[in-house]
């Protein structure tokens, strides 16, 4: 095969396609030579911040990657892996698929539903639960609306069809979200025989690509998911996948049997920039090259050029490395369950990949210079505090004057689109299919799985208050991940590991870069305290929009996915009150703080004060004495006080069985900031009559606060003897109050 006289490419191309001309000089001076078109849209795609992380991995190696459960580590395949007990692991990932969401919120939410999910059966792991983490702009805004139910129905349509259980997520409103709405998405799976790796290896072994056709849409995704959002951005709609959940479902179960087999050398999901992708980090991976001939690629469209099969991210296909001579094994599995199974190529010596169209070398380059760790660039970016960071420090709730009617205060709140109910949201996801789902009807701070065969079941939640961390980025990602770990503990688990999904804007900001920067920091510090290793996810910076001329980023929303473990599912721990009757303790300590809270922010219209009262250590304690209760059985509810406050908290609680309470107020304490303020580190705990002194004898071992709040009543809600409410009547307005204002 003769080398190709395809058209040398231009600098004016490379920028055109996101390099910048330093990277082009550098992409020359790796290959010997000028790049022609395809090579360097090769290089676009990889060297892409959404595939290099060439602004962030500086950062992102600092993160703790050691944990007493871990059995794969962060960057060594698709997704982490931890040990979960009794011989299964779990494997488990969150992702971004942000701006394909921003054009076209369907497929973009469906379709990042769709590649999380691959991401975790391409590693042998059957998908057993999701959850998703979404942000979106102000609530009353005709496309605020359009986004949320198209979001919302991608995400239902695809999950359900798919047929794994949506347990649980996190849905928050803010005007910074008005263009850039963020849709993260989450998947766990059970590992039970051996893990699939994404590497390559054994010159002579035949490469296939096996799933769906591929098509024109989803081309250079990766590149559009590291440039702003424009008024020209729906100009990239071919950047935006289609996804096809049936599809999926059969190469779920085609690749779950091929992994039982001894046929397959390595596997990878074609996520971001598809095939080129794929075979570069399989390929490095393993210290090996690869022929590739396009031509043989199945297509739905005709006439594809070579650089739109190359760099085309369609959904539901796999490359697959298989042991030579085995070739029947898997061409028989996928025929079985009507897929194609093409070989498309052969692993070579020499790290080398060349691709060929009909015949033609159409492009030649390195594996290694294109990957993470290999020779993409990498950058250290310049980073500077912003100037509102000490004006919000400058806050002092002595500048508020308490509201005469607090219970009008109780009343609002309950109907933000922040703090009311989300049944409107997950009425659309089937959160039974499978049945393996724990928490569905009876409510818990987690998402809680069935592990089969065990005595162990699986907790996981998504967590992040993007308020708190750009109040501080630091404490505010302390935050994020302790309250992951907060509600792991509150449902019987332990924490074990952590995935993240960081979402920023331009990292050529140094404004927005320093709040990268701080949120690692307080990620890491987090992690290292609760022995929660980052075992991977994905950055998404450019969630920055320039509307009429001016720049608008989002909040900085470093998302937190960490799952946990339930060592004895007789203690699963949920959050609503049992009996009337039952004491109502308040585990940790209230503060005479208001900072970033719901009732602040929205009630008083103040944005700018400091992140709300936290410290590491205290935070640590409340939880270790959750855990030890819990596993005495002194308590019998459990739930963390976070968006809305303490207020929020009892009322919840109070809902499930229609009881509700009764509590005096701390008088050292404002009131305001008593039951609306968002000081972290505090659990409310029910416990019945019969083992108050045993609880009390308990608490009085641990070095942590503890108060006796009231008692269950039988609906009614008072404070300091004044009614507030009646649960039902309450939890009518709590529960329909996103759909009012989605629908008016």
């Amino acid at each position: 095969m003769e080398k190709s006289t395809q058209n040398l490419a231009t600098i004016e191309q490379a920028v055109e396609l996101g390099l910048l001309p330093e990277e082009f000089e550098k992409i020359k001076e790796i290959l010997g030579r000028t790049p022609n078109f395809t090579e360097m849209s090769v290089y676009s795609v990889m060297w892409s911040e959404h595939c290099s992380y060439k602004n962030s991995i500086v950062w992102l190696k600092t993160l703790p990657k050691d944990g007493p459960h871990m059995l794969v580590k962060a960057g060594e395949e698709n997704a982490g892996l931890v040990d979960i007990g009794d011989g299964v692991g779990c494997v488990f990932k969150i992702e971004s698929h942000n701006h394909p969401s921003a054009l076209e919120p369907y497929q973009g939410a469906a379709t990042g539903v769709g590649g999380i999910n691959r991401d975790i059966f391409t590693m042998g792991a059957r998908p057993v639960a999701q959850l998703n983490s979404l942000r979106f702009g102000d609530i009353n805004l005709d496309r605020t609306k359009w986004l949320v139910k198209g979001v919302v129905k991608g995400i239902g349509d695809y999950g359900n069809a798919f047929g794994i259980p949506t347990i649980g997520g996190e849905v928050m409103f803010d005007d910074s979200y008005n263009t850039n709405p963020l849709v993260n998405a989450f998947s766990a799976g059970i590992l039970e025989g051996k893990m699939l790796s994404a590497t390559a290896k054994g010159a002579g072994n035949p490469v296939y690509i096996v799933g769906s056709a591929t098509g024109k849409d989803g081309i250079a995704g990766a590149a559009f998911a590291s440039k702003d959002i424009t008024e020209d951005s729906a100009d990239d709609l071919p950047s935006v996948q289609v996804g096809d959940p049936f599809q999926e479902k059969l190469l779920l179960e085609a690749t779950l049997e091929l992994a039982k087999t001894d046929a397959v050398v390595g596997m990878q999901d074609m996520g971001a920039a598809g095939i080129t992708c794929s075979t570069c980090e399989m390929s490095a991976a393993g210290n090996v090259g690869m022929d590739i001939d396009l031509s043989k690629v199945p297509t739905r469209q005709e006439n594809m050029k070579d650089w739109e099969i190359l760099l085309s991210e369609s959904q539901e296909r796999m490359l697959v490395v298989i042991e030579k001579g085995k070739e029947k094994i898997v061409e028989d599995i996928f025929k079985k369950w009507d897929l194609h199974a093409v070989q498309i190529g052969v692993v070579t010596e020499g790290g080398t990949i060349n691709y060929y169209m009909h015949g033609e070398k159409v492009a030649s380059v390195p594996a290694e210079s294109l990957v993470l760790g290999g020779g993409a660039p990498v950058y250290h970016r310049e980073y500077k505090e912003p100037a509102y960071y000490q004006e919000f420090k400058k806050f002092k709730i002595e500048d508020i004057e308490q509201p005469e009617d607090l219970k009008e205060v109780a009343m609002t709140l309950l109907q933000l689109p922040n703090i009311a109910s989300k049944r409107w949201i997950y009425q659309q996801y089937d959160s039974m299919v499978g049945t393996a789902t724990i928490t569905t009807n009876n409510p818990s701070d987690a998402g809680i799985t069935n592990i089969k065969d065990s005595n162990r079941a699986l907790a996981m939640t998504v967590d992040c208050n993007s308020r708190y961390v750009n109040a501080d980025p630091e404490i505010g990602t302390q935050i994020a991940v302790s309250e992951a770990a907060r509600n792991i503990v509150c449902s019987g688990g332990i924490p074990s590991a952590v995935t993240n999904c960081l979402n920023f804007g331009n990292p050529y900001n140094p404004e927005v870069y320093w709040q990268f920067v701080g949120a690692i920091k307080g990620m890491s510090a987090a992690c290292l305290k609760f022995e929660t290793p980052v075992t991977g996810g994905n950055v998404s910076f450019y969630n920055q929009s320039v509307i009429n001329g001016k720049e608008i980023t989002v909040l900085p929303t470093p998302t937190i996915g960490m799952i946990g473990v339930v060592p004895d599912k007789s203690k699963i721990m949920t959050l609503d009150f049992k009996s009337k009757g039952d004491l109502i303790f308040l585990i940790g300590e209230s503060k005479n703080c208001i900072n970033q809270s719901e009732y602040l922010v929205s009630y008083h219209g103040i944005k700018k004060s400091g992140a709300p009262y936290f410290d590491l250590e205290k935070e640590y304690a409340v939880q270790e004495t959750i855990k030890n209760l819990i596993n005495k059985g002194l308590i019998n509810a459990a739930h963390d006080c976070a968006d809305g406050g303490l207020f929020i908290t009892l009322t919840e609680m109070s809902m499930p069985k229609g009881l509700g309470f009764d509590i005096v107020s701390d008088s050292e304490v404002r009131e305001d900031a008593f039951l609306f303020g968002e000081a972290q580190s505090r659990v409310v705990v029910g416990v019945s009559e019969a083992q108050e002194d045993e609880f009390i004898e308990e608490m009085m071992k641990q070095n942590v606060p503890y108060t006796l709040l009231g008692h269950v009543t039988k609906g009614k809600m008072c404070v300091d003897d004044e009614h507030y409410g009646f649960v039902n009547e309450i939890k009518d307005v709590y529960d329909n109050a996103l759909e009012l204002a989605l629908t008016k």
